[in-house]
């Protein structure tokens, strides 16, 4: 897929650091990514593992942004639900690609029959919860007070959309 002078292709092995890098910053400054800091290189593999899509989006000054669909549950009774996860690079976002490389996401599940796309993210994390919810998803869920991290409580929040 390509928009102007973005490019959205398949995640490759040599893409590790690069996806490192990002999915780093998000964990160890904000409640966007989960862990408390950055994990090693090997995690990369943790990522991709199970991905029914995975991809990155490049841009003239380099990786972008990376996106992953995944089954919700490794069951067949729940074949037609999706989760996503990705990820903007912190100097990229505001700039319409996150909306792109959701697009190519959605493209993806559609081909393999997926129906429902659910997202889950932590309460702190109001960027995110804005952009889902301007891309159609809804609020189905909120687990209170999960986690902690940087010594705040914070809680997990489902969103969904059905993308038939």
């Amino acid at each position: 897929m390509m928009s102007g002078d973005v490019r959205i292709r398949e995640m490759e092995e040599r893409d590790r650091d690069a996806v490192m890098t990002i999915f780093n910053h998000y964990a160890a400054s904000t409640f966007a990514a989960y862990p408390e800091g950055p994990l090693p290189p090997a995690f990369f593999a943790v990522l991709r593992e199970g991905a029914i899509s995975s991809v990155v989006l490049e841009n003239p000054d380099g990786m972008a942004g990376f996106g992953f669909l995944k089954p919700f549950l490794p069951m067949p009774v729940f074949r037609k639900s999706g989760m996503l996860t990705y990820f903007i690079a912190p100097d990229a976002v505001g700039r319409g690609l996150g909306k792109q490389l959701l697009a190519r996401l959605t493209e993806d599940a559609r081909k393999e029959g997926i129906e429902m796309l659910l997202a889950n993210m932590s309460s702190r994390n109001e960027a995110s919860l804005r952009f889902h919810r301007r891309q159609g998803f809804r609020e189905t869920g909120h687990l209170t007070g999960v986690g902690e991290k940087f010594g705040e409580p914070f809680g997990i929040i489902w969103m969904q959309k059905n993308v038939v």
